[in-house]
C-alpha cells in the first residue's frame, strides 16, 4: 500500500489515506486510524484493519488534497548515512581536498524532527544563515518492529516501509562546525514522502534507481544496489547495543551528483525545482525559496 498523511479540501486536519493502484485517487483513513506513528505501532493488524475498510472509506481526487509528510513529526531526530555510495564518498573527499577512501564502518548522523518538511512545500533558502545549500536524494526506510540485537538475516522484517526524502544540507554550516547535525538540521531541509510504500510492495529495496533533477535537469542518477552498507547492515549496527523502534526513520545516504561536488559547486538558490525520484516509490517535488 501507498500510505499517505494528507489534509483534505476546506479541513486542515492531518489524516491517513491510501493512494489507490491509479495514482489518482485517495482513501480517507480518518476513522480507522488518527495518525502513521499510531498505524505503524498496529502492525500487521493495523494494517489488516485498513485494507478491510477501504471498499467503503471516502474517497478524494489525489490532485484535490494537499500532501503532508508521511510521519510530519516523529518522535525522535531522522537517523541518517554518510558516504554511503562509493561515488558519493569519492566526490565528496575530493571536494574537501581529502583522501578518496570508502568508510569501514557506516558514519551516522542525525537530523532534527523540526527539519521534517512536505511534498510540493517551500524549501527555505535561508539567506544569511548558509551560502551554501545543496541536494541528496535517498531511500529512507520506516521501522515497524522494536529490536535490539536484530541478527542481519532477521533484519529486514523490522521494515515497516520506504519513503523518498531529500537530505537538504549547508555545506558550509557542515565545514565551519566540523560535524553534520547543525548543516543537516536547518527548518525545512528534511522534505519526505509522497508517502510511504510498504514493505511487502518492494521486495528488493537495493534495486531501486534515484535520480535527483534540478530544474528539469538530471543531477543524480543511481541504484539503491551501489549502496556500501545495506539496510539490514544499517539496522543490524543501531542495534548493537541500541535499540530501533517503530517509527523509526532511517536515510540511507546519497549516490553521486551533488553540487558540492561539480566544477565550479552548484548551490541552491530562490525559485530552483527539485524533484527526487525513486522507482516503486514516487517523486518528491519541492521548490526553493
Amino acid at each position: 500500500m501507498k500510505l499517505a498523511t494528507f489534509s483534505a479540501p476546506g479541513d486542515p486536519l492531518a489524516r491517513v489515506g491510501v493512494v489507490d493502484a491509479t495514482g489518482t485517487r485517495l482513501h480517507d483513513l480518518a476513522a480507522v486510524v488518527p495518525d502513521m506513528l499510531t498505524l505503524i505501532d498496529g502492525g500487521a493488524a493495523a494494517l489488516d484493519q485498513v485494507r478491510a475498510a477501504l471498499p467503503t472509506a471516502p474517497q478524494y481526487a489525489l490532485r484535490d488534497v494537499t500532501l503532508l509528510a508521511p510521519i510530519p513529526r516523529p518522535r525522535k531526530n531522522i537517523i541518517c548515512l554518510g558516504l554511503n555510495y562509493a561515488a558519493h564518498a569519492y566526490e565528496s573527499a575530493r571536494a574537501r581536498g581529502r583522501p578518496e577512501v570508502l568508510p569501514e564502518h557506516p558514519v551516522f548522523f542525525t537530523k532534527s524532527v523540526s527539519s521534517v518538511n512536505h511534498p510540493n512545500a517551500i524549501i527555505p533558502v535561508h539567506s544569511g544563515v548558509t551560502e551554501q545549500l545543496d541536494w541528496e536524494v535517498e531511500l529512507a526506510f520506516i521501522i515497524g518492529t522494536p529490536g535490539s540485537a536484530v541478527d542481519p538475516a532477521q533484519a529486514m522484517d523490522y521494515v515497516f516501509g520506504y519513503t523518498v526524502l531529500n537530505d537538504i544540507s549547508a555545506r558550509d554550516l557542515q565545514t565551519r562546525h566540523q560535524q553534520f547535525y547543525r548543516s543537516k538540521s536547518l527548518n525545512g531541509s528534511a522534505p519526505m514522502g509522497p508517502w510511504i510504500v510498504t514493505a511487502d510492495e518492494i521486495p528488493d529495496p537495493h534495486a531501486l534507481r534515484l535520480q535527483l533533477r534540478l530544474n528539469g535537469a538530471t543531477m543524480q542518477d543511481s541504484t539503491t544496489a551501489d549502496m556500501i552498507f545495506t539496510i539490514s547492515q544499517i539496522i543490524a549496527t543501531l542495534a548493537q547495543g541500541g535499540v530501533v523502534e517503530p517509527g523509526d526513520i532511517i536515510s540511507t545516504g546519497t549516490p553521486s551528483g551533488v553540487g558540492m561536488g561539480m566544477q565550479p559547486p552548484r548551490w541552491l538558490q530562490a525559485g530552483d525545482v527539485l524533484e527526487a525520484e525513486i522507482g516503486q516509490i514516487g517523486v518528491l517535488r519541492n521548490t526553493v525559496g
